[in-house]
């Protein structure tokens, strides 16, 4: 009898804790469920011929870029040399990775990604549309989450995201140091990561498989050049920034800045402000500009042609200039009508359907084992009233 007693506690002891760890191994294996022919039906998906909510392709074709050899020391050079802001510029380019998971080379149809933005704006809106017709197209299940541009609520939306073990995870980087920490907590958990449309500082990047978005650098050093040609290479210019902390931020900044020191030094910077996202804001910003540098105020370099498009053209209204031309990111229904109507003289093209499409193309070619590019750029153009009924409808 003492013998059975013996033998039965040992079973407890033994096989019940086995069995329990097995189910907990079994539950948070999320490819359950997924079958053999899987990656062959994944495979075989093409979305090359899926259109926006503009009638336009969702993906379109990607740019590639020459990355420039990484001064010794970018930080010390001044901040009117392009190289100065090499490892914001070219963050993901060339950097070691760190613990990236492998691709599980089964398929994108029934993965579980989790999108986290960085706030609720129009653009944003059409980004989650294409996002979700992408996901829709590859079988990827999406939930989306915004922190309205509230960097600890983008911290906690992390950590839920971590613990409803998703397949990936897709983050809007909010602000490009914080980016650091953020990446490596999600890297750490062994969750795959897919930067987007924001870049992150450089390194953040060894932390995540990707980063898919816009060459906001690119795009901003061609719009100096036309605004530089239609200025003649002479004249006072302030600029109507982004969001402080972000990508944004610094390369609608110091893009068309540096480009504009190289190619017309006779260019003088006047002011520098980041009024946010209102119009009303905005335009009182620029009016005191108007009224502080007077005629010496030729140009403004905008790095949103919606609101605050709306307040830099009431502005320049009210005070009666039609001499200061404008400049912006673009490309929003607002910020195409002012190009059409001569009120801004040329804006940025950027489908933000393809933005967040794209990032989900990153996410299913990992998925399907495919190689996975350490940058995915939007194509570069830009808009004036010369072209601008080529892009219309607005997405947003």
């Amino acid at each position: 009898m003492k013998k059975f007693n013996l033998i039965k506690i040992l079973f407890l002891v033994c096989f019940i804790p086995l069995v329990i760890l097995s189910g907990c191994k079994k539950a948070s294996n999320s490819n359950e469920g997924i079958t053999s022919d899987n990656l062959e039906k994944s495979l075989a998906i093409d979305i090359s011929q899926v259109k926006g909510s503009d009638n336009q392709f969702l993906l379109l074709d990607l740019d590639q870029k020459t990355i420039p050899k990484r001064p010794s020391n970018p930080n010390a050079l001044p901040k009117s040399d392009p190289m100065h802001w090499y490892d914001i510029e070219y963050a993901g380019w060339k950097v070691e990775k760190t613990n990236i998971p492998e691709s599980p080379k089964n398929g994108s149809i029934g993965k579980k990604v989790i999108l986290i933005v960085h706030g609720d704006h129009p653009y944003v809106t059409a980004y989650r549309n294409g996002a979700e017709i992408a996901a829709e197209a590859y079988g990827i299940d999406l939930q989306i989450m915004s922190p309205n541009y509230d960097l600890n609520i983008q911290n906690q939306q992390i950590d839920q995201a971590i613990n409803a073990k998703p397949d990936l995870i897709i983050l809007i980087p909010l602000d490009a140091k914080a980016a650091v920490q953020q990446f490596r907590r999600i890297n750490k958990a062994g969750i795959p990561l897919v930067a987007s449309n924001l870049l992150p500082e450089a390194d953040a990047m060894q932390y995540a498989l990707t980063w898919s978005g816009p060459d906001d650098w690119g795009q901003f050093r061609m719009l100096a050049q036309t605004l530089s040609k239609e200025l003649n290479n002479e004249g006072g210019v302030i600029y109507i920034q982004h969001i402080p902390g972000g990508s944004a931020y610094f390369a609608r900044t110091y893009a068309p800045l540096t480009e504009l020191a190289q190619i017309a030094p006779n260019i003088e910077v006047l002011d520098m402000q980041a009024p946010g996202f209102e119009a009303e804001k905005t335009k009182q910003v620029v009016s005191d500009m108007i009224t502080r540098f007077g005629d010496k105020l030729k140009g403004i370099v905008a790095s949103d042609d919606s609101a605050q498009a709306i307040g830099i053209v009431e502005a320049i209204k009210d005070a009666g200039r039609e001499d200061i031309v404008v400049i912006a990111a673009g490309n929003s229904k607002v910020g195409m009508d002012y190009v059409k109507s001569g009120e801004i003289f040329a804006i940025t093209y950027q489908s933000a359907e393809a933005d967040g499409a794209t990032s989900i193309k990153a996410a299913a070619d990992f998925f399907n084992g495919k190689e996975v590019a350490p940058i995915y750029y939007l194509p570069k153009m830009v808009i004036t009233q010369d072209n601008v009924d080529d892009y219309m409808p607005a997405q947003w």
